[in-house]
């Protein structure tokens, strides 16, 4: 027995043994498992915070730089500005440099965080061809992403002593784009060696396609106002050739006025040819002693002189840098030494005036700074020229017929009528200039060009139409505006605004009316829209996608505001109410009230519709009946129902 209880007992030591010797070879690898997954963890913790704070950082510069864009639409200055100091910080970098592209020549235009010897030696590189001589010209030459990863290692990099300068090791630059072609680039530097993180590139790419919205912005912009004042110009002439038909001096004095200040040249002359010689008739703004020497003296016209190639060609004559000129480096031509050191003129353009293609004067503009005039600058005084001869045609025949006998009576008639006839169309014009900047202020985009295109304004007259009315506020904005500072308030409104008033015009609406964060828009008048319910529910789930971004952002700043909207269908009576030098357009009606109503009872998110828009758009939306309000100023209780989201193909 003791035999086989020692046997046993032998047998029992040996499994604990056993056991004992796993536990120790296996309980380290558990722990160090368990350690490793716990450490894993924190670090993909620590990436993805990191991540989404970057993320954050650049759509909050990205934001701030399409403010900027939207308050500076004349100058794109501000906006490279930031877009400098953006992408120096969010790419971690030491210095941001931008540049324009004009075609020829990079400019350096912006910069951010440079050191006064940085700046100096980067001003006098540039203006500079694209080239391969530094990362923001190598961009511009290959239109694509160029990375310096080591300056000093890189054979064409030129820029060697402001690298040592700015203590900096690696370049990388981007190209700004636009219709394919390179109008600018994006340089970053940094102190380490080294390729920049693609997600950076991004970002500066990001940048790039931001700063192509602001110059097309301002050039857009520019273009506008540059028609608009010559065509108010042209309109200025016009009035005073019909106001002035026998006497050319107010004429050419409006038309040198007009042409200097629009070309922004310096001063301008105009000259009458009498076959022989060119006499100074006109001026503005022209320096006495250069005036007197015109006066006293003729230019000379000789073949390689500017003036005298313009009379020999009958053609413009464009000299950009004057003093360059042969005639005056050699001081052989009087007339081209008197331009410079009387007038200090350096860009001179001369437009011939010609009546059935001979020479009767010529209209001349000069700078005083070496800057050429461009295309658009040359096709205007080509037009004032062009005028200034209908102008002396105008007052030569006028005056010969005052000098006609009666026998001629009868055209002196006609030409009163052809003046009568050209007074009305400038009275025309001028009406219909100073009528569609009245309409383009004070009503909705679509109604004033729908009354420009008809050229009536029976539209504005009162009318009933069915419609679809669409009315939209800001949960908890009244407790938001009275808690807070007001220019918190107009923050918030002008990024809500931004917001809406983008998709509005998208979706074709008529903007009835602001109102604080309350907003109305309307469809199918002035402009028909095909099933207008739709339009009008379609653009609502744009614009709670749009606001649902917002209000993200606003609750991470604290602010618990929501979003809702309610849409009706029905009749209105539509118009122009107000007073005169201040109209709206405004619906009014039944359906109207239905909207602003389903709007107050629509929780945040919710688009609340009526039934009729309901039986408009329920084969294209789906929906969730929310049940019966009892409206204010509605009789019945109205069935409202929430719109949810656009139907998939499939269902």
């Amino acid at each position: 027995m003791r035999r086989r209880s020692r046997a046993g007992g032998e047998q029992v030591k040996k499994r604990r043994r056993k056991t004992v010797t796993l536990k120790r070879r296996n309980a380290p690898k558990i722990v160090g498992h368990r350690s490793s997954s716990a450490t894993g963890q924190e670090t993909q913790v620590a990436r993805l915070t990191r991540e989404r704070d970057e993320a954050l950082e650049q759509q909050t510069a990205t934001s701030e730089v399409l403010r900027v864009i939207s308050r500076s639409p004349t100058d794109v200055q501000p906006v490279f500005d930031m877009i400098a100091e953006s992408a120096a910080r969010l790419c971690k970098a030491q210095f941001c440099f931008v540049y324009r592209f004009d075609g020829q020549l990079l400019h350096f235009v912006a910069h951010h965080g440079l050191t006064a010897e940085v700046l100096e030696i980067n001003r006098r590189a540039y203006p500079a061809p694209p080239s391969r001589r530094s990362a923001a010209a190598r961009a511009v030459l290959e239109g694509s992403v160029v990375q310096i990863p080591d300056v000093n290692a890189d054979p064409d990099y030129v820029l060697g002593a402001m690298a040592v300068a700015g203590i900096y090791r690696s370049v990388a630059a981007v190209p700004i784009v636009r219709d394919g072609l390179p109008i600018g680039s994006i340089a970053i530097t940094r102190g380490q060696a080294g390729l920049l993180p693609d997600r950076q590139i991004e970002l500066l790419r990001t940048f790039a396609d931001q700063a192509v919205i602001a110059i097309e912005n301002a050039r857009l912009f520019n273009e506008t106002k540059e028609a608009l004042e010559q065509q108010t110009a042209t309109s200025e002439v016009l009035q005073v050739i019909s106001s002035s038909p026998g006497d050319l001096q107010p004429v050419f004095d409006a038309m040198l006025e007009n042409a200097v200040r629009i070309c922004d040249a310096r001063f301008g002359n105009i000259y009458r040819w009498d076959g022989d010689a060119l006499h100074l008739v006109a001026t503005h703004n022209t320096p006495p002693a250069f005036a007197e020497a015109r006066r006293r003296s003729h230019p000379r016209l000789g073949p390689k002189t500017p003036i005298g190639r313009m009379v020999a060609t009958k053609t413009v004559s464009h000299v950009a840098d004057l003093a360059a000129d042969q005639g005056y480096i050699e001081q052989s031509v009087p007339g081209i030494v008197a331009a410079v050191e009387l007038g200090g003129v350096r860009t001179f353009l001369a437009v011939p005036m010609l009546k059935d293609n001979e020479l009767i004067g010529a209209f001349i503009l000069y700078r005083q700074e070496v800057r050429p005039f461009t295309d658009k600058q040359i096709a205007l005084v080509t037009s004032f020229a062009a005028q200034a001869v209908i102008a002396i045609e105008n007052t030569r025949l006028l005056k010969e017929l005052r000098e006609k006998t009666d026998q001629l009576e009868a055209q002196s008639q006609e030409v009163v009528k052809l003046n009568q006839h050209l007074e009305q169309r400038v009275a025309d014009q001028v009406g219909e200039i100073e009528r569609m900047g009245k309409l383009r202020r004070f009503l909705p985009p679509q109604v004033a060009d729908l009354i420009v295109a008809s050229g009536t304004e029976k539209q504005l007259e009162g009318h009933r139409r069915e419609i679809t009315a669409l009315f939209c506020d800001l949960r908890g904005f009244t407790g938001f505006s009275e808690s807070s500072d007001p220019e918190d308030v107009m923050a918030l409104l002008r990024d809500y605004h931004a917001a809406i008033g983008e998709i509005i015009i998208r979706y074709s609406g008529t903007l009835e009316r602001y109102a604080g964060d309350g907003v109305m828009v309307v469809f199918n008048d002035p402009v028909p829209v095909d099933n207008s319910a739709l339009q009008a529910v379609l653009m609502a789930l744009d614009m709670r996608v749009a606001i649902g971004a917002l209000t993200e952002k606003w609750s991470r700043l604290g602010h618990d505001i929501g979003f809702g909207i309610g849409i009706a269908h029905g009749f209105a009576t539509l118009g122009t109410i107000g007073f005169e030098g201040r109209f709206d357009y405004a619906a009014i009606g039944t359906v109207s009230n239905v909207a602003s109503r389903l709007c107050d009872e629509a929780k945040p998110g919710q688009i609340l519709i009526s039934p009729r828009v309901l039986m408009a758009v329920e084969d294209a939306v789906t929906i969730e009946p929310i049940g019966e309000f009892a409206l204010k100023g509605i009789r019945r209780p109205l069935a409202a129902y929430n719109v949810l989201a656009v139907k998939s193909a499939d269902t």
